[in-house]
């Protein structure tokens, strides 16, 4: 089978390495570099605990299961040292109960701490009187572009081809054309554009729409902040009411906080931005005063209308991926959608097809 895949972020590399697995002919295509879009400007924050509804929950909980797969014993890339989440406004109190009531209810790991438990987990974590901690033992980070080097690797090992800098304009059936003119010839081609999926969708006759990545506030734009290496401990994800901090390799954090996004704009700064970020990082952990930020980055999310993740043919040559749950689904999807292209339907899939968009 000859497969052409759109999209070199860390849902196409899955694919393609998936589909190189079982054989297939691959050709990658994208208009930038691998990782250059979203896959590039992501939290990295591999769980399932806020994921609805419950088919939505169980494929990223299955999603969770394929990254300890394929990191096994050791993997750079991968970090299962759970989720600590710390609730100090009466809102956050509240929604973390009834999170936890929930996920106590599926059987998702998950428990209280104290605050002492909570500084044992992370001696480094900044004294709260009366905030609400939990713990989510089955959850991790990953940092992105090792993973994604892990997995383009096996499929240019098994025999794929890797175009960068190759925009696709055209697709007919399993006909692609380029802006350079060329042509490649295929049996099926998988979209996975992430936040471009509307655009090259429709080029196949299909339609998947996609929350505005390029709109000021929209949901699909957030801030990232990246700090200077510090000399604080933190070893696994850390969510509380107004920041969230993971480690992010050489001693550096990365930084976000969910009211700041309503400021982001892909096309202005947001001037004052990174200074918010340093005047809240000590809220959280105690010795990060004035801590340099390197960089603060507009992450564009690749989010279905709908929120939920889109995935099945919309032709028998055109095949379409899209989710916001890129980090936890992609060595999933990997799997799934090559046995899909490959004539095993996956019942966790069901849910998902592109066409609950057609009128």
């Amino acid at each position: 089978m000859r497969a052409i895949v759109i999209g070199a972020g860390v849902i196409g590399v899955a694919v393609a390495a998936g589909l190189a697995r079982r054989g297939a002919r691959v050709t990658v295509l994208d208009a930038g570099r691998p990782g250059a879009g979203t896959s590039g400007t992501t939290f990295a924050w591999v769980n399932a605990a806020n994921k609805e509804p419950e088919s939505y929950f169980a494929l990223n909980v299955a999603g969770m299961r394929a990254h300890r797969d394929l990191a096994g014993d050791h993997a750079p890339w991968y970090f299962p040292t759970g989720n600590l989440e710390r609730a100090t406004t009466d809102e956050h109190r509240a929604a973390l109960a009834a999170k936890l009531d929930r996920l106590g209810a599926s059987g998702y790991p998950a428990r209280r701490l104290t605050a002492a438990q909570a500084r044992e987990l992370e001696p480094d974590l900044a004294h709260t009187d009366g905030a609400d901690h939990a713990f989510f033992p089955g959850e991790a980070y990953v940092l992105p572009v090792p993973l994604l080097a892990r997995l383009l690797a096996e499929a240019r090992d098994r025999g794929a081809t890797v175009r960068t800098r190759t925009e696709v304009t055209e697709v007919d059936g399993g006909k692609v054309r380029t802006a350079a003119g060329t042509r490649y010839d295929a049996d099926v081609v998988v979209s996975c554009a992430g936040r471009w999926t509307t655009r090259v969708a429709a080029m196949a006759g299909a339609d998947v729409p996609m929350i505005d990545p390029d709109l000021a506030g929209s949901p699909a734009v957030a801030f990232l902040a990246t700090t200077a290496p510090v000399p604080v401990r933190l070893s696994r994800v850390l969510h509380t009411s107004r920041l969230h901090v993971r480690p992010d390799g050489g001693g550096r954090l990365m930084l976000h906080a969910l009211d700041l996004d309503g400021l982001a704009d892909p096309a202005a700064p947001a001037p004052g931005v990174a200074a918010e970020f340093v005047r809240r990082l000590p809220e959280v952990l105690a010795g990060a005063d004035d801590v340099p930020v390197e960089a603060v980055r507009i992450g564009q999310r690749a989010i279905p209308g709908d929120g939920r993740t889109v995935a099945g043919f919309t032709d028998p040559g055109f095949y379409v991926v899209a989710t916001h749950s890129g980090i936890t689904l992609a060595p999933l999807l990997g799997e799934l959608v090559a046995g899909e292209v490959f004539g095993t339907p996956s019942a966790m899939l069901t849910d998902f097809r592109p066409d609950r968009f057609t009128p």
